[in-house]
């Protein structure tokens, strides 16, 4: 009886184990997704190209530096997206099989969970600045206490990813 009673748990647990296993599945709609995200970040990127254009003669240098600005954080996110979308799909899902050709990118099955997660937090660190920068090259719209609450933002990213970071060493390092 017993013996019996022992294959029917083992069979439950098979199944179980590879339904639970399966369902890394359902991340993979999620990461398809943030491609729809990129695009959208792509139109959003080349509309504030077409509004500066006809302006680039009279626009102030201020400015076009705080477009700049902008575009190169639309730049960071999206680089932040494929990382995040490649890397993911990769770590929980499923292998990316896109052979040895030329345009293969470098990193790619490189990322582990951890790697991925102090390349995440330096790229926030990354966006932050540029968001700090933009906010300092418009200092006299902003409000004092805003500045110093994005300043405060950016110092706890900036710890963050230094404490992930120094913990993954000490993490590996053992």
């Amino acid at each position: 009886m017993y013996h019996q009673t022992g294959y029917r748990y083992l069979f439950m647990e098979r199944i179980f184990e590879k339904l639970m296993y399966s369902s890394r599945w359902i991340m993979a709609p999620i990461y398809l997704g943030l491609s729809l995200i990129l695009l959208a970040l792509g139109i959003k990127f080349f509309q504030e190209i077409l509004h500066v254009l006809p302006n680039i003669l009279t626009i102030r240098e201020v400015d076009l530096v705080l477009v700049t600005l902008s575009l190169i954080d639309i730049a960071l996110v999206g680089g932040l997206i494929v990382m995040v979308m490649f890397s993911g799909y990769e770590n929980f899902v499923s292998r990316l099989d896109v052979g040895e050709s030329e345009d293969k990118l470098g990193w790619l099955g490189k990322l582990d969970a951890g790697s991925l997660k102090n390349k995440v937090a330096a790229s926030i660190v990354a966006i932050s600045s540029i968001h700090l920068l933009k906010v300092f090259m418009n200092t006299e719209n902003i409000p004092n206490d805003k500045i110093k609450w994005y300043l405060l933002i950016h110092v706890t990213f900036v710890l963050s990813a230094f404490a992930m970071g120094y913990l993954d060493k000490i993490t590996k390092g053992k």
